[in-house]
């Protein structure tokens, strides 16, 4: 049984080992080569790199079982793309949900666009912890306020450079940070605002919330869009019904990096 998980996220990394080690077929959808890094090798899984239109993803779909959409919970585009896909290819489609954060920031915004407008009217220097692509919505801000955490990546230091931020207040790092180092890096920059999106405990929302209060910073939240769908442990409840009757026989665990969820597969008990 071939099962197709687009993902990048970790809970999309766990989700791909339990169903190769209970027999799937599984392929896994990554936009970089830093998401197959992230991904690593594992028996049974096959990893595709590069960011895929609709047609592509059909492609990538066809003679599915099911599609796993395991996006980033802001990834609006790549879910629509993929959500038409699986209505082209008639692919079954279950849409992955990262549990959202009680909110209790300082001011919520739709979008980045509205959080850069509220910041123009403000002083300090600026947290953006939202990721490389939403960079440019922050253009018409001083570049010298802006203070991004962006992946260790050539795009985001492209982006970077791109809107004039000096090298001195790039922030190259990935996360998830605890609180201490997340407190640490707005007292060392002098940080009066921080902006995030709501990455949930899996992201480190509750770490980047805590230091922003202790260290006197303001919160500024970028919603997370609406949307349905499953927890983990209901999307994989759901893949254990339909492989319970597939032939595949079971492949041989994951390798190094699979004991979270190997130890969740147990529980799983796929093996019965």
């Amino acid at each position: 049984m071939k099962i197709v998980i687009f993902g990048g996220t970790t809970e999309g990394r766990e989700l791909s080992r339990l169903l190769a080690d209970c027999g799937a077929e599984t392929v896994v959808s990554v936009a970089t080569e830093y998401g197959r890094e992230e991904q690593g090798n594992c028996n049974g899984v096959t990893v595709a790199v590069g960011r895929k239109d609709r047609s592509e993803m059909a492609a990538l779909l066809r003679g599915a079982s099911l599609c796993v959409d395991a996006t980033h919970p802001y990834a609006v585009e790549a879910s629509r793309n993929i959500r038409a896909a699986c209505e082209d290819t008639r692919t079954p489609y279950r849409r992955l949900l990262r549990e959202a954060s009680a909110s209790d920031a300082d001011a919520v915004f739709s979008d980045a666009s509205g959080a850069a407008a509220y910041l123009e009217h403000t002083s300090g220097n600026i947290l953006l912890t939202t990721g490389a692509k939403e960079l440019r919505r922050y253009a018409n801000l001083d570049p010298s306020r802006l203070y991004p955490r962006i992946l260790p990546a050539h795009d985001g230091l492209s982006a970077c450079e791109a809107l004039g931020i000096p090298r001195r207040n790039i922030i190259a790092m990935q996360g998830p940070f605890s609180r201490e180092l997340n407190e640490a890096l707005i007292v060392q920059y002098k940080i009066a605002y921080l902006v995030t999106k709501d990455g949930g405990k899996i992201g480190g929302f509750p770490e980047k919330a805590e230091a922003a209060r202790n260290a006197g910073a303001k919160l500024i939240l970028i919603r997370r869009p609406d949307e349905s769908g499953g927890s983990f442990a209901e999307i994989a409840a759901h893949c254990k019904e339909l492989l319970r009757g597939a032939e595949n026989p079971p492949l041989s665990p994951c390798g190094e990096g699979a004991t979270k969820a190997q130890s969740t597969a147990q529980v799983w008990d796929c093996k019965e």
